[in-house]
C-alpha cells in the first residue's frame, strides 16, 4: 500500500514536469539544470517544514485571525518567500535564462520540487483509509495549482529581467513576490473556511487562477516561438 501511495504523491509531479518540458519546445533548458532547480525547491521544502512547524507553535490568533494567519503567513508567505529566496538570486545569475519563458520553466520546476516533499508527506502520514483520497485530491487540484503560483513568480522575474525602467522593474520585482505569497493565501483561505459556499468561491477562483497563468504560460511559449524564427530567419 504504501509503495502505491508514493506511486501516488509522484505521480501528478512527473505529469506536471513532462508538461512543462513539452511546453518548452523551441530552446529548451538543459535537463541537468532544470534537476538542479528541482533539487533546489526540494530542500527548500525541508527547510519550510520546520519553519511552518515554528510559526504553527508560536501562534497566539483563533477564530477569523487563525485562518488568516495559517493562510496567509504559515502558508502563503512562508512558502512562496522561501521559493523566491531560492529562485530569484539563481535566476537572475543564471547564463541560459536567455528568453522570457524561461524564468516560468525554472520557477515551475523548482516549486514541483518543493511540492514532491509536500506531497509525499502529506499522504504517507494520512490515514491509510483516506490516504487515495488525499493523494487523489492533491494530485488533481494541489499541485497544479501550486505549478500556477509558480508561474506568477517566473512570469514577473521574466519581466523584471527585460524591462529596462527602473521604476517598472521595481513593480515588477514586487509582483513577482506578491502574486505568489496572496495567491497561495488565498487558496488555503478559502480551503479553511467552513461556510457550505466557499466550496463554489474555490471552484471559481481556481477556473480564474489556473485561466490567468496559463494565458501568462502561453503569452510567454508565443513569445519563446516568434524569437526562435526570427534567429532561424536570420540565419
Amino acid at each position: 500500500m504504501k509503495i502505491e501511495i508514493l506511486v501516488l504523491a509522484l505521480a501528478p509531479i512527473i505529469a506536471c514536469s513532462l508538461w512543462l518540458y513539452i511546453k518548452d519546445k523551441y530552446e529548451k533548458e538543459p535537463i541537468r539544470l532544470l534537476i538542479k532547480y528541482f533539487l533546489i525547491g526540494a530542500l527548500m521544502s525541508f527547510i519550510g517544514i520546520g519553519l511552518e512547524e515554528f510559526l504553527v507553535k508560536i501562534n497566539i490568533f483563533d477564530g477569523y485571525y487563525y485562518i488568516i494567519y495559517m493562510s496567509f503567513i504559515v502558508a502563503g508567505l512562508t512558502e512562496e518567500g522561501l521559493k523566491a529566496i531560492a529562485l530569484i538570486p539563481n535566476l537572475l545569475r543564471e547564463k541560459n535564462f536567455n528568453e522570457k519563458l524561461d524564468g516560468i520553466i525554472y520557477s515551475a520546476y523548482l516549486s514541483l520540487g518543493f511540492a514532491t516533499i509536500e506531497n509525499i508527506i502529506y499522504i504517507l502520514f494520512e490515514k491509510s483509509s483516506q490516504a487515495f483520497q488525499v493523494g487523489l485530491i492533491r494530485a488533481v487540484i494541489s499541485v497544479p495549482t501550486h505549478m500556477m503560483f509558480a508561474i506568477a513568480m517566473g512570469y514577473y522575474v521574466s519581466k523584471y529581467k527585460y524591462e529596462n525602467n527602473k521604476n517598472k522593474k521595481r513593480e515588477y520585482m514586487v509582483m513577482a513576490l506578491l502574486v505568489p505569497i496572496l495567491s497561495h493565501g488565498a487558496f488555503d483561505f478559502i480551503l479553511m473556511v467552513a461556510y457550505k459556499w466557499a466550496i463554489v468561491l474555490f471552484i471559481i477562483y481556481l477556473i480564474f487562477l489556473w485561466k490567468i497563468n496559463l494565458d501568462k504560460l502561453d503569452d510567454y511559449v508565443d513569445n519563446s516561438k516568434k524569437r526562435f524564427f526570427r534567429r532561424k530567419h536570420h540565419r
